[in-house]
Parts: structure tokens; sequence; C-alpha cells
């Protein structure tokens, strides 16, 4: 390793050693490291096949049982983005926050990812800022499925707690973000005194407000990242380069610096 880059490794450490509080911000670069195609960017889907309809959430509300059918179908579909979400598994990054969890530093993981890996990984405390692939949602109550449990016997399927609009988790173009999780993002970010962003630009909103609501509570900001995000300057460490790999050496100087052993 690099002595520039151990040096803010061992910074890093430190820091998230001795927080009260940890949160992670994390995003597609993780996502990416599995396998997982960005929308966004070179190689993205959006940027090759074009975005999807602008209007999908109020095509939704007008009407449930084609959207249904349109998810149904999808789901059975062989496109490249349906084929790497199966075919994805946990990378060495999301391990290694599920560790971090495991042993008491990281209190909860904040991700704008859809992919379910940082519940397949082992961590347990995490806010989808958009929702999971795997379940469905009611967008009256709020109530959530597996996807899997969910029985279906007509379509669109109403909620069997409310009787309301069942649709995928997965928030669409003109979706708002589901009141619950975006109350929990808050309610997490104004606990922490640490935040640590990783695979992510942390430039798109909502996700970007969470590191500024803890800078201005004079919390501390660790980033591991590729490329720099706005938030770079204001880092007490910076580690440049994939999470996949820097990560699980963070982790393991975490658990140096607290005498964690196994």
């Amino acid at each position: 390793m690099p002595d520039d880059i151990q040096r803010e490794i061992d910074r890093a450490a430190e820091i998230i050693a001795g927080a009260t509080y940890c949160v992670a911000l994390v995003g597609a670069g993780l996502s990416v490291e599995s396998g997982i195609p960005p929308f966004r960017g070179a190689g993205g889907l959006w940027t090759k096949h074009g975005e999807p309809p602008m209007d999908g959430y109020r095509k939704l509300l007008g009407d449930p049982a084609a959207y249904w059918q349109t998810m149904l179908a999808r789901r059975e579909s062989s496109d490249e983005f349906v084929r790497a979400i199966d075919a994805a598994q946990p990378n060495p990054a999301h391990h290694a926050l599920a560790r971090l969890e495991q042993i008491g530093r990281l209190r909860h993981t904040i991700t704008q990812n859809i992919d379910n890996l940082h519940f397949v990984a082992g961590s347990k405390s995490v806010t989808e800022i958009h929702g999971n692939r795997t379940k469905l949602r009611c967008i009256a109550c709020g109530a959530r499925w597996p996807f899997e449990e969910f029985v279906i016997t007509e379509l669109p399927p109403p909620c069997p707690r409310c009787g309301g609009v069942v649709k995928g988790d997965t928030v669409m173009f003109g979706e708002p973000i589901p009141e619950a999780a975006l109350r929990a993002c808050y309610e997490q970010s104004e606990r922490a005194d640490v935040i640590l962003i990783a695979g992510t630009s942390a430039s798109v909103v909502p996700a970007a407000w969470f590191p500024q609501l803890v800078l201005e509570r004079g919390g501390t900001l660790v980033e591991v990242n590729t490329e720099p995000t706005p938030f770079s300057p204001a880092c007490a460490a910076v580690l440049r380069g994939p999470a996949g790999e820097l990560l699980p050496v963070l982790v393991k100087c975490v658990e140096e610096v607290l005498g964690v052993h196994g």
C-alpha cells in the first residue's frame, strides 16, 4: 500500500474507531464492483439505451394493472440489467461494511442501491432510499413485503392491510421518496458524528443532504471513492480508490485500533 494512502487509511481508522455514532452513505460504485452496470455515465444503461419514461409513476397511478403486466414481464426478461442484478453477489466492500457494523463501529448504512446486497452480506441496519428490487410496497400505508412472499391473485393486487395500490419497492421517476425512508435518513444523519461516504458522487439529492447535515452539526466526513465528490475538500480523510479494495483494509485497521480479533 503506498504511504500516502496508508496515512489516509490510518487517519480514517482512528476517526471511525473513536466515533460515537458512525453512519455510512453508499451508492452505485459498490453495485458496479459487483458487476451491476450503472445507469448513468460511461457504459451506463441509460447512456446506451435511453432513460426510462419520466412520467412512470403517473402512469402507474393511472393504470396499475398495465404497470403490473409490464413489471412481471420484465422480471421474466433477460435484458442486461436483469441478468446482471440477478447474478450479482456482495463484494468485499459490502462485507467490510457488514463487519464494521458487527464490531459496533458502524451504526447505520444509508444506501442509494436497490440490489439488496447489503443484506445478503450481513448488514442489519440499512435504509434504502430508492427501495429494494426484491420487495413490494404499498404507496398508501408504506407496508413492504418480500416479492416472493406476496400472494398475487389479481392484477393489480390490493394491499392486504389497507387496500391501497401495491407496486415494486424501487422508486420510479416522479415518485416521492417513501416518507419512512426519508425520515430514517434524517434521523440517522442527525445522530451521526461521523459519516463514511463510499462509492457515491454524493451530488444527487436527497443523498447529498445527509453529509451536509453532519457537517453543519460539527461532525466529521471520511470518503472512499474513485473520484472526488463535492464533499472531498471537507473530509478529514480521503481514500482514493475502489471501495472493494480500500474498505476491507480500512476495517482491518479499525479492528487493530480497537484490539478486535476474529
